[in-house]
Parts: structure tokens; C-alpha cells; sequence
């Protein structure tokens, strides 16, 4: 955590003159002990807040910033989807032979919980103003995108054709000079649109939940393990 000025932050400020004013006013202590408490007090308070302040990203470039702004919010409403699911699955798998399927349904919705923290590790990757992705970067996405292509299957298979589609149209745009983080953040919202519809089909199964239905098992299990895979595209997508 690294030291910010109090001055900065006006609550912390006023935590530490509040910790001065009780300590000498009304507990009696003296001033040498109280004043470097109410310092201390004043910069961990302000480090504490500004550790939580949101990063500012210098993307150069107004129009992607807003596209994964509302990507991020995108996320976060997923997420807290995905913990509304986790809490009906706990409450209508409760049976000793459905706790495997329990906790793959909430290993999924653990995955789609670290989208919003995904969004903003690949903000930073494509941050400031000369970021164009170099092309041996985008080359090797492609191919650790097509190895996984031959073990795919079903939705995945689907989402990660497009992704190398999309993968190969970045390459040929930074062959051209041209930014292609538009394409990358178009990528993202296309696996996180994706991830919604996963997640409502989980939750539409799991309402209609029959234990004498072995299908409906079989399907949430499915879907599970596809909502996972989603996830795993993502990783692809993001990591450098």
C-alpha cells in the first residue's frame, strides 16, 4: 500500500483530528504521544481511500474508455447475478447426490465473479497513447485460441471460432499501423453478452429443477462447465 498525502483526503484529515481531540481533550494523554498517533492515523486513512479509488486509464481515446466503462458495469450486474444464482442453487441442491453438481454451478459463478477485476487487467495491458497490440502478441492469442479450438466443443467451440476470427482481424490491423483495441474490447463484450445468456439459461434450468429429471441434471452440469469455458476464453483474450 503506498503512502498518500492526507491533505487529499479530508476524512482522513478529520479522523486524525478526532483522534488527537479525544486522546489530549478527554483522555488526558499527553501531546508527544497523541500527535504522531493522530498523523499515523491520518496517513493510513488516506492510503486506505486511495487504495480504493478506481485507476485513471489514458487510453487516448474517449469513445473506447465509455465502451469499457459499460463493459465493466456490464460485469459487475453479471456478477452479482451469478451470487443470486449461487444462492438459489444452495437452497434447491441440497441433496448428498447433488453436491457435485452444486459445486460446479458455484465454481462457475466464482469465475464469472472475476470478470469486473478481468476487465480492468485488460484495461491497463491497453492503456496510453501509442498501445497498439504488437503483432507477435495478437499471434500468440491466435494460436493458444486455435489449440483450444481442437479440444472444443458446442457454444465454445462457437465463441472461441469467433475469437480467432476476431484475433486474425486485429493482426491485420496492426500489420496497417491501426489501433486494434477497438476490436479487443468488441471481444469482450461479445464473451460477457454470452456469459448473460449461459448464466439465464443456468438459472432458468435450476428453477424448473426435477430430481427424477437426470436431463435437467445433465444440462445444468453442461451448462456449468460451458460458463466456465467462457470464462477461460477470456484469459485467453486478456493475458499478455
Amino acid at each position: 500500500m503506498k503512502l498518500a498525502n492526507p491533505l487529499e483526503f479530508p476524512l482522513s484529515v478529520l479522523a486524525g483530528s478526532l483522534v488527537l481531540f479525544v486522546g489530549v481533550r478527554l483522555a488526558h494523554f499527553p501531546n508527544q504521544v497523541m500527535l504522531p498517533l493522530a498523523v499515523t492515523v491520518s496517513i493510513v486513512g488516506s492510503s486506505l481511500q486511495k487504495s480504493r479509488e478506481p485507476k485513471v486509464l489514458s487510453l487516448n481515446n474517449p469513445g473506447l474508455n465509455l465502451e469499457l466503462q459499460s463493459a465493466r458495469q456490464q460485469a459487475q450486474e453479471l456478477a452479482f447475478k451469478a451470487e443470486n444464482l449461487r444462492s438459489e442453487a444452495k437452497l434447491i441442491l441440497i441433496g448428498a447426490d447433488q453436491l457435485d453438481l452444486l459445486a460446479g454451478i458455484e465454481f462457475a459463478c466464482d469465475r464469472v465473479a472475476e470478470l469486473p477485476s478481468k476487465i480492468d487487467t485488460l484495461a491497463y495491458n491497453i492503456q496510453g497513447p501509442d498501445s497498439l497490440f504488437a503483432i507477435g502478441e495478437l499471434q500468440k492469442k491466435l494460436n493458444d485460441v486455435n489449440k483450444k479450438l481442437e479440444l472444443s466443443s458446442g457454444i465454445a467451440k462457437e465463441q472461441l471460432d469467433r475469437l480467432a476470427k476476431s484475433l486474425k482481424r486485429n493482426i491485420q490491423l496492426a500489420q496497417q499501423g491501426k489501433d486494434a483495441r477497438q476490436a479487443q474490447v468488441v471481444n469482450l463484450s461479445t464473451i460477457i453478452f454470452d456469459s448473460a445468456g449461459l448464466l439465464q439459461s443456468m438459472q432458468n434450468q435450476l428453477r424448473n429443477f426435477d430430481l427424477k429429471d437426470t436431463s435437467r441434471y445433465q444440462q445444468l452440469q453442461l451448462l456449468s462447465n460451458e460458463l466456465v469455458q467462457f470464462q477461460e476464453n477470456l484469459d485467453l483474450l486478456i493475458t499478455q
